[in-house]
């Protein structure tokens, strides 16, 4: 992204301050933010990730949908599980085929197991296999004061962020074999916390423990578990209803580089944990956050 880039961006998102659709519409529609999250990859494959399978939840847009059309284009066949957004998960199928790869779409709430087991099932029956787990999807929603969050609402937090992750470990783990990898999307608001986010940050802290000591409960199995935690970065999630009007107006500008991140600025560190590069890491994080230094 060239200075001139990051200029208008943060222009248009500083203008974009009210959010696009209301927050029990959340994650939101990729199709119809502007401007538009860069998710194409940004060099050719070289097939570290060939005659593989995975399933990226959340992939319909933003963070997913980077790392669908960057693993497709490494080899791999994609399953997209995404909670409603068809227009969206539709487009990401259609990246990933134009890269030469299969890909199949499964909508549905994660938060249920009953559904996590139905993906992981129908993704096996139809692409043949499964290798890689990619537990991206989440959601959150801004509240200023912790008695404004609802019991329904913190239920709802917990059960979409860190319950799916559970569940969809427990239904893929019968199909996934020594070589296998599971990366858990995480946050920076796990490291640095983020105070209109109190429920949301405190999933993302489970989400760490998780990952940590998930992967000490699988490495005998040659399975290797790792975690990415994004910074600020520009996807539906915070401009439709995620973040506030007021955090809106500033978005990523409090990072070092002073702007927020690209969805394919994130992929990458998804790619390098899935592929044999990384084969002596488990029970890690790494962090594309714009420069924040964290603990972690």
């Amino acid at each position: 992204m060239t200075p001139a880039d990051q200029d208008t961006l943060a222009r248009n998102i500083a203008e974009a301050v009210q959010p696009m659709i209301q927050e029990d519409a959340l994650p939101g529609h990729e199709s119809q933010l502007e401007p538009k999250p860069d998710w194409a990859p940004r060099y050719p494959g070289s097939g570290r990730l060939a005659g593989k399978v995975a399933i990226i939840t959340g992939a319909d847009s933003g963070i997913g949908r980077a790392v669908a059309a960057l693993f497709a284009r490494e080899g791999a066949d994609i399953a997209v599980a995404y909670l409603c957004e068809h227009d969206d998960a539709a487009e990401t199928k259609r990246i990933v085929e134009a890269e030469g790869r299969r890909a199949i779409a499964i909508s549905g709430d994660l938060g249920e197991k009953a559904h996590c087991n139905a993906v992981v099932a129908q993704t096996v029956n139809e692409l043949g296999r499964l290798d890689i787990l990619i537990n991206n999807a989440g959601e959150q929603h801004p509240d200023q004061d912790i008695r404004d969050i609802s019991e329904e609402q913190l239920k709802r937090t917990f059960q979409s962020n860190i319950y799916s992750m559970f569940f969809m470990v427990q239904a893929a783990l019968p199909h996934l074999t020594a070589g296998s990898t599971i990366v858990n999307c995480t946050s920076i608001t796990m490291y640095a916390g983020e105070p209109e986010l109190l429920d949301y940050s405190s999933t993302k802290g489970a989400i760490t423990a998780f990952t940590r000591s998930l992967s000490q409960n699988l490495v005998d199995k040659g399975i290797r578990v790792n975690g990415v935690a994004p910074g600020p970065i520009w996807t539906p999630l915070n401009p439709s209803g995620g973040s506030s009007p007021e955090k809106l107006a500033t978005f990523g500008q409090k990072t070092p580089m002073k702007r927020p991140g690209q969805p394919n600025e994130v992929a990458p560190a998804f790619l390098f944990l899935e592929c044999e590069d990384s084969s002596y890491m488990a029970g890690q994080v790494l962090h594309p956050n714009g420069g924040q230094v964290v603990n972690g």
